[in-house]
């Protein structure tokens, strides 16, 4: 037994040692003092205790060095905010008597948290001038370090076995400083559990309330300000039970009335006086259910408190349970509103009535608007239930007279209201508007009217929802888009039109305002100007088939691009993107009348005269051809360029213009080979067929067919010439003489504009080979008929020649020694002898002097300007003519 109880002793012994050693380990901890380099100077190693300062009654930190127990540190604990906790052992602050800062760096973490805890307590204590409301007295910390500690977490008369809170102690003054700590020190599930201690203890809000009452009659600001702090924490802790209980109308007041006192705001505020004298609760119409008027009050109040009283203050959290509670109120006060059949009847009564002043009607429609906003908190198909209920009461009616007011406010909040129906289902406005026709007309001139405000923007979203092609169905998507081109388009185009200067006035030097036919161009704003522009915009995307009519006949994209002669930039953007709109749905029509009527002119010029400024409307056209070089639009391109390319010439630097050329010059390309052949080309990839090669092979007698070719050609110069370009001739005789494949007769239209330099004969070129013909074999023909002599049908016949305008030059040198042969010949036609040069190459009689041979020459040149100009509308006959070598003689081959 003896031995059984040594042991327990030595036992009990360690377990005392052992403690000690940890509460000195909790107690240990190094003095820092800040040097003036800034760096930290170790003072010394103790342990650190809370005690009364020798010769004060005020507690204070004392820190004994730990080997001769010399003091290390003492300090006064303040109320002043200097104390800071870094991470979980050091607890620094601003010493104002040492003017330094010093640090206590702990071993561990339990003891940093126990000193920062009473130093916090010791603060508050102070701060509520009432030290005996927290039981924090001069004890050890050697002697109850780690009790205290654990108190702190686990309070004994409040807690149960698990530590979860068992009651909160009786509202009493005393007792605030306790339950705030609790309040706002707590971890979650203390919070939590303190939040249904207090919504289960009936008498705490009406108890507190009275201790506040009591301090505000005794002005005692300490326990206001610490009242201010626990009610401030109690909203904190998110209960909505706690709300319904402090925004109800038995305790609302003297909340707000606690939230005035606020420590860090040096004066009271007056929430109370405001709230009493200042709001005043306006009933368009009476409501007779109480509950909706309380809820009403209530919501205010809590908006109130929330955007005002506790805006800095309110977590995230805390702040949702705010906007959750007040969406709930509203859903609840249009629902029990709307259910009221009885009430909605008044309502519209009174605004049909003539005889209620303006402004009662004025508050009637702001009620109605509110009433409309607020139904969004109900549910989607309760909302959708209302607004055709409201619809069937005639709203759209009451609208239709709002608009025409001439208060801007009730014409704004009509607006919103249409919006909302729109928002909502638009095929309500959409059928009230098929029947009366003078709701869409009041929108339209609505736009154009300066309500302020940027009310425009409002009519252009309604006009913009009405007309949405992708929302209307049924028999209301014709006849509303029907009305509106009818009888407003064209009042929107000539409110743009009559806005703008004229073409004779400069938009640099202009002062034009704008003058309209009906005189209201003066007072359009370019606000205004610009939501039509959008609006047009999107009629374009939305309806291209009906306003590519109006356009078309009425010629309104003209008057439009009026918009680039105003002065306002924005403006002038403004048509360059209605432009572009038009160009982008890439409707042929639409592109064939801007190129008709040149509507890209005013574009350029504008474009031209906004310089090298790089801004939206350098941008905007540069787009704008860019989406013509992409898309491949070749009439545009070669419009533009064509129209254009002389002032576009100084902004070749640039990428897109660059570009923009380039895909010119390939759409172009295939006109330039239609109308100006290669003739070497063509030439070498005509190949003769093999029945034409033994053809040629074949012998003819050319003597006898000469005089009946010399009359063929004769009888067609005189028809030429009565055929400028002969392609016409060409095509009959083609037509009377089918599968013919005879030479083409060139035509002889004279081309003033083109001389090509002379060619020096003596020097030809690489190109320039001696003409050579093959010598042509042919059939005798029957003069009578026409035939071949064997019966069988005429052979397509070809010559393989190269022709160029040097050749021509050529001939000529020979023609020239040959001229008194050709006078021999049959004679030509009158009009084919005053020619300067035959469609088919025959050339002109020539004398025998020096002069003649000169002026030979010379038409011998225009001839050459002639070939090049007339060989892209030859027809599919050839006809060249030559001299031969043997007989000197020109001729023609058919």
């Amino acid at each position: 037994m003896a031995e059984h109880e040594r042991r327990d002793a030595e036992a009990g012994g360690d377990a005392a040692a052992a403690a000690a050693t940890h509460t000195s380990n909790m107690q240990r901890v190094k003095v820092y003092r800040l040097a003036d380099g800034g760096k930290w100077d170790d003072q010394g190693t103790g342990h650190v205790s809370i005690e009364y300062i020798e010769g004060s009654k005020e507690l204070g930190l004392t820190v004994l060095d730990e080997e001769d127990n010399e003091t290390l540190l003492v300090h006064n604990i303040t109320s002043d905010d200097i104390y800071r906790k870094q991470e979980e052992t050091i607890i620094s602050w601003r010493d104002h008597e040492a003017a330094t800062d010093l640090a206590l760096s702990f071993q561990e973490a339990a003891g940093c948290s126990y000193i920062w805890e009473h130093i916090c307590d010791i603060q508050r204590n102070l701060q509520f001038s009432n030290l005996g409301a927290l039981e924090v007295g001069p004890r050890q910390a050697s002697e109850s370090l780690e009790a205290s500690r654990i108190m702190h977490s686990n309070d004994d008369s409040f807690r149960s076995a698990n530590g979860e809170f068992r009651e909160l102690p009786p509202v009493e003054l005393s007792n605030l400083p306790f339950i705030l700590k609790t309040v706002l020190e707590g971890g979650i599930t203390d919070q939590i559990r303190v939040a249904e201690l207090i919504t289960q203890d009936r008498d705490f809000f009406p108890k507190l309330v009275d201790i506040f009452r009591t301090c505000e009659d005794l002005e005692n600001l300490d326990d206001l300000h610490m009242i201010f702090k626990l009610v401030k924490g109690i909203i904190l802790l998110n209960s909505p039970l706690i709300f319904d209980k402090i925004f109800s109308d038995e305790f609302i007041l003297d909340i707000i009335g606690a939230l005035e006192y606020d420590p860090e705001v040096p004066r009271v505020q007056k929430h109370r006086a405001f709230l009493k004298d200042h709001v005043v609760f306006k009933e368009a119409i009476h409501i007779e259910n109480v509950s909706v008027v309380s809820k009403i009050h209530q919501t205010y109040r809590i908006g109130y408190l929330k955007d005002v009283i506790l805006p800095r203050i309110l977590d995230d959290a805390t702040l949702a349970s705010l906007n959750t509670m007040i969406h709930t109120n509203n859903a609840s006060v249009i629902s029990l509103l709307k259910d009221d059949a009885l009430f909605i009847r008044q309502l519209f009564a009174r605004m049909r009535s003539s005889d209620i002043s303006m402004e009662s009607k004025r508050e009637l429609v702001l009620f109605l608007h509110e009433f409309c906003t607020l139904s969004k908190s109900l549910p989607l198909v309760q909302q959708l239930r209302l607004f055709r209920d409201l619809s069937g009461e005639g709203v759209f009616e009451i609208i239709s007279d709002v608009l025409q007011s001439h208060d801007r406010k009730i014409v704004s909040a009509g607006t919103d209201i249409l919006i909302l129906f729109l928002n909502q289902d638009p095929n309500l406005l959409r059928s009230y508007i098929v029947q009366q026709e003078g709701l869409l007309g009041l929108l339209v001139k609505g736009m154009v009217t300066d309500f302020g405000e940027e009310m425009h923007c409002q009519f252009l979203e309604i006009l913009r929802i009405l007309m949405d092609s992708f929302t209307m169905s049924g028999a209301h998507r014709d006849v509303i888009i029907e009305i509106f081109y009818e009888r407003h388009l064209d009042y929107l185009v000539d409110v743009i039109a009559s806005s703008c200067p004229p073409r004779s006035i400069s938009r640099s030097t202009s002062n034009f305002v704008g003058a309209g036919r009906n005189g209201e161009g003066h007072r359009i704003k370019p606000e205004i100007l610009l939501n039509v522009c959008e609006l047009l915009c999107f009629c374009v995307v939305h309806h291209p088939y009906k306003i590519k009519c109006n356009f078309l006949m009425n010629n309104a994209i003209e008057k439009i691009l009026a918009l680039t002669r105003r002065r306002e930039r924005f403006l002038v953007v403004a048509a360059v993107r209605f432009m572009r709109t038009i160009i982008s749905r890439n409707d042929e029509h639409l592109i064939r009348h801007v190129v008709k009527f040149n509507l890209l002119k005013p574009i350029i010029e504008a474009f031209v005269e906004n310089g090298d400024r790089y801004n939206m409307l350098h941008s905007g056209v540069l787009e704008l051809l860019e989406y013509m070089r992409k898309e491949n639009i070749k009439t545009l391109v070669i419009y533009v360029i064509e129209s254009f390319w002389d002032q576009l010439a100084k902004f070749e630097h640039l990428g897109c213009i660059q570009g923009f050329k380039l895909k010119y010059q390939q759409s172009a390309e295939p006109r330039l080979n239609v109308s100006v052949p290669d003739m070497r080309k063509k030439a070498e990839q005509r190949g003769l067929e093999k029945e034409e090669e033994d053809y040629f092979n074949e012998d003819s007698d050319e003597e006898d067919s000469g005089n009946g070719r010399r009359a063929k050609h004769a009888q067609n110069q005189h028809t030429k010439a009565k055929v400028p370009n002969g392609s016409e001739a060409d095509n009959l005789e083609g037509a009377s003489r089918p599968k013919s494949a005879g030479l083409v007769d060139y035509d002889d239209d004279d081309d003033e504009d083109f001389n090509p330099p002379p060619k020096e004969p003596a020097k030809p070129s690489e190109d320039d080979v001696p003409l050579n013909i093959a010598t042509v074999k042919r059939r005798p023909v029957n003069a009578v008929d026409g035939k071949h002599a064997d019966g069988e049908g005429r052979k397509r016949q070809k010559i393989e020649t190269r022709i160029s305008c040097a050749k021509i030059t050529a001939v000529t040198s020979i023609a020239s020694k040959h001229t008194d042969l050709q006078n021999k010949h049959a004679p030509h036609s009158p009009t084919a002898s005053t020619s300067s040069t035959e469609a088919n190459g025959v050339l002109r009689e020539h004398g025998t002097n020096s002069e003649e041979h000169q002026h030979s020459v010379e038409a011998s040149r225009q001839a050459g300007g002639d070939c090049i100009k007339d060989v892209g509308s030859m027809s599919t006959e050839k006809a060249v003519n030559t001299t031969n070598p043997s007989d000197s003689e020109p001729y023609s081959v058919r």
